[in-house]
């Protein structure tokens, strides 16, 4: 069985897609990007400031299923330039404890949805 997790804390889908499911107690979060869900608006002003965007509705999100980072087990960054790589770790980085932080993936892409620079999803376990 599987449960719709929605928050107005974090955007809502763009697609037919949903913000999380949770299955058990394991929580599957769509991909995140920097979008203001009180606006509605795009924040790029620099990589930083997006990627803090993208982690916090990805708090949001885990935080509607009554979790926090520190239940992500993986984690997956696609970004649109790997020069940017080193800012994205540093603000990704500050949400998790170094000990207990999840496995990982950062991949590379040509082009992310509405031009961002990054989108991250995450598994977490209860």
């Amino acid at each position: 069985m599987k449960t719709i997790i929605t928050t107005p804390n974090a955007p809502a889908p763009i697609g037919p897609y949903n913000q999380a499911i949770l299955t058990g107690n394991t929580l599957y979060t769509s991909g995140q990007i920097a979008i203001n869900p009180e606006t509605g608006e795009l924040i790029l002003d620099d990589i930083k400031t997006e990627t803090t965007q993208v982690m916090n509705n990805l708090k949001a999100v885990l935080s509607a299923a009554g979790m926090t980072f520190e239940n992500v087990i993986k984690s997956t960054i696609f970004i649109s330039n790997m020069d940017d790589f080193s800012n994205i770790n540093n603000v990704y980085g500050s949400y998790f404890n170094d000990a207990t932080a999840p496995a990982r993936e950062t991949v590379q892409v040509a082009k992310l949805p509405k031009n961002v620079n990054v989108e991250i999803s995450v598994i977490a376990v209860k």
